[in-house]
């Protein structure tokens, strides 16, 4: 039962923004699942109504490699013919970025959520980038709703934290996740600066990973007397 939540994975190439590479992150989501020869690694766009342009930059980032890619899409209809088959045979499921309101609703429409509770108990490593980190969690700060973040709806609560995303490239994020803790709206909570993932073994956090040095994991909690605080994690460096 694993899952690596992150606020990082592919990255643009010096050819344009949809021309993705892989990053450590996502070479680290393959080591979790036992660094398959021929991984089977799925990518879920929801959260972006899969996009064409980010399915294209999936398919490019492993182009030429033993990694059999497959993508799931929702929208207008599941390319697949059995959900639920289709992502139990994965080795890595990956949840790309985007709206985190709109992933949980079309998830929950088509039974999603059930699905991929079992397929994480079933060992097939969970994973993703920003809306596919938020929804393991319990939530978190999100810009579904527009440029004043809020509270996220309910995450599927595989992981029993809230969750903080781009924890230092956008500057609304923190002070909300603290105050969402502070208020008791969420519970103790995790967060990542860009470039840094979380590794679950089960609920419990093993290690913070990173794709670049300088950045940081967060354990953000409310004390007794209502104030809360702030432990900075210095993730291992992937290379």
């Amino acid at each position: 039962m694993r899952i690596l939540a992150t606020s990082g994975g592919f990255h643009p190439s010096d050819l344009g923004v949809f021309q993705w590479r892989r990053g450590p992150l996502i070479d680290h989501a393959i080591h979790l699942a036992g660094d398959p020869a021929r991984p089977r690694f799925c990518y879920v766009g929801t959260a972006a109504g899969d996009s064409l342009n980010g399915l294209a930059g999936f398919y490019r980032a492993f182009a030429g490699s033993d990694v059999r890619a497959s993508h799931l899409e929702l929208f207008t209809m599941p390319n697949v013919p059995d959900l639920r088959s289709f992502l139990l045979a994965q080795d890595v499921i990956w949840v790309g970025g985007g709206s985190v309101a709109n992933l949980l609703a079309v998830w929950r429409v088509h039974g999603l959520d059930e699905v991929l509770r079992e397929c994480w108990e079933a060992g097939v490593v969970l994973s993703g980038v920003s809306a596919g980190s938020l929804c393991w969690f319990v939530g978190g700060p999100t810009d579904s709703y527009g440029a004043d973040l809020r509270v996220s709806p309910p995450g599927l609560g595989l992981l029993p934290y809230g969750n903080g995303v781009h924890y230092d490239s956008e500057d609304q994020r923190r002070p909300l996740l603290h105050k969402l803790v502070g208020d008791g709206i969420l519970p103790t909570s995790h967060a990542t600066d860009d470039g840094v993932g979380l590794f679950y073994e089960g609920t419990e956090l093993v290690e913070a990973v990173s794709d670049r040095p300088g950045v940081a994991a967060y354990v953000v909690e409310r004390q007794q007397d209502g104030s809360v605080t702030e432990e900075r994690i210095e993730p291992r460096l992937l290379g």
